[in-house]
C-alpha cells in the first residue's frame, strides 16, 4: 500500500509500505476513505514531537470501511463504516476508567505518533471496540472527519477545560483549524463575546462567518489594547490558546481578567515564561490537556442532527496520492487561504 512516511524534521515520502496486519485480537484493519492533515503532523514535522520515529506513517484522523477485525472484537464487522478516533482507548486501565482516555496505559494518543497512522490507504485500528464508531449511511464523511480530533480537541481542550459559561468574554488567539473548532463549540454556552485573534486576515473574515463578535489582527494592532477595550477593561473571562507557541501563549495570559481561566491546546515545542510575578494574585487558572474524546459521542449526535456543521472548516480537497502537495497548501494556509483539507482515497 502507499503512505506518507515520516523520515525526521523537515522530511517526508508518499511510498510503499507494508500493508498493516492484525496484531491483537482487540484490532482492527480499516481501508481509508477520507483523512485529513492536522496542525499536529506540522509540529511533527518541525521536530517538535520527538517521540517520532523514521519511518513512522503520520496522520491520526480519518474514516473508512473494516476490511477485518480481530477475533474479540465484537462491535464491529467487515463493511462497517467508522470514524476513527485519534485516541486508542484500551476501556480498562486506571486512566480509562477515569475517561483520560489520552492517558490509556496501552493506547492514547499513538496513531501517527507511536504507531502507523492514517495517511495512508490501509490502517491498524488497537481496541477497535473502543477507538472507532459507527457512522450511518447517510452522515456527510467529510463533516465526520472533523471528530476525529479537532472538533473534541476544540472542545475539550479549550471550552470545556476553560468552563466558557453563558455571559463569559472568550478570547481565542489562533483563527486555524483548531481555534475555529472551539469557537463552533463555545457557542453551545452562549458567551457574551467571542474575540478571535490571529495574525492571517483571511482566518479571521472566516472567523466572522463562524460566530465571531471581534476579530484582532495583533500584526496591525496592539491585541492587549483591544481585548480590555472590548472588556470594559476588565479583560478576557477566559482565554484559549490555540497555536503552541510562546508568544501566543504569553498573549493569553497578559488579555485575561482576575479569576479568569487561560485554556492551552497548543502543541509546544519550546519552553514558554510563565509571568507569575504578575498572575500569582490574580485567582487565575491555568489547564493543559491531550484530548480525551469523551465527547465524541455527543458532538457526533450534534452533527448528525445539523445542529453544528464542521464542514465548514473544509477549504481544500485532494486525492490521497496527491498528499504532498495537500501538506503543501495546510503548511502554506494564509497564501492558499486554507483551513482543513480533505483527502479522498478512491
Amino acid at each position: 500500500m502507499k503512505a506518507l512516511v515520516y523520515h525526521g524534521p523537515g522530511n517526508k515520502a508518499w511510498e510503499e509500505k507494508p500493508k498493516p496486519v492484525l496484531l491483537e485480537a482487540t484490532d482492527a484493519i480499516v481501508k481509508i476513505y477520507k483523512t485529513t492533515i492536522c496542525g499536529t503532523d506540522l509540529h511533527i514535522l518541525k521536530g517538535d514531537v520527538p517521540e517520532v520515529t523514521d519511518g513512522r506513517i503520520l496522520g491520526h484522523e480519518g474514516m473508512g470501511v473494516i476490511e477485518e477485525t480481530g477475533t474479540a472484537v465484537t462491535s464491529f464487522k467487515k463493511g462497517d463504516k467508522v470514524l476513527i478516533s485519534c485516541i486508542s482507548s484500551c476501556g480498562k486501565c486506571d486512566y480509562c476508567k477515569k475517561g483520560m482516555y489520552s492517558h490509556c496505559e496501552k493506547g492514547g494518543w499513538i496513531l501517527g505518533h507511536l504507531i502507523d497512522g492514517t495517511q495512508a490507504e490501509y490502517v491498524r485500528i488497537p481496541f477497535a471496540d473502543n477507538s472507532l464508531y459507527h457512522i450511518p449511511e447517510n452522515a456527510d464523511s467529510d463533516a465526520v472527519v472533523m471528530l476525529s480530533d479537532i472538533l473534541p480537541t476544540g472542545f475539550e481542550c479549550g471550552v470545556l477545560n476553560g468552563q466558557v459559561k453563558p455571559g463569559d468574554s472568550v478570547v481565542i488567539v489562533g483563527a486555524g483549524p483548531i481555534g475555529l473548532a472551539a469557537l463552533l463549540t463555545a457557542q453551545f454556552y452562549t458567551p457574551a463575546a467571542l474575540i478571535m485573534i490571529d495574525v492571517d486576515n483571511n482566518r479571521l473574515q472566516a472567523s466572522k462567518a463562524f460566530g465571531a463578535t471581534h476579530t484582532i489582527n495583533s500584526v496591525e494592532e496592539d491585541a492587549v489594547k483591544k481585548v480590555f477595550a472590548l472588556t470594559e477593561n476588565r479583560g478576557a473571562d477566559v482565554a484559549i490558546e490555540a497555536v503552541g507557541v510562546p508568544a501566543t501563549f504569553e498573549l493569553c495570559a497578559s488579555v485575561i481578567a482576575a479569576g479568569g481561566r487561560i485554556a492551552n491546546i497548543g502543541v509546544h515545542g519550546k519552553p514558554v515564561d510563565l509571568h507569575l510575578e504578575t498572575l500569582w494574585s490574580r485567582n487565575i487558572t491555568i489547564t493543559t490537556r491531550l484530548v480525551d474524546t469523551v465527547t465524541t459521542p455527543m458532538l457526533l449526535k450534534t452533527v448528525l442532527s445539523n445542529k453544528l456543521e464542521p464542514a465548514k472548516l473544509i477549504t481544500h480537497h485532494f486525492a490521497l496520492n496527491d498528499i504532498i502537495n495537500a501538506y503543501d497548501t495546510f503548511q502554506h494556509a494564509a497564501r492558499e487561504k486554507a483551513l482543513k483539507v480533505i483527502l479522498t482515497n478512491e
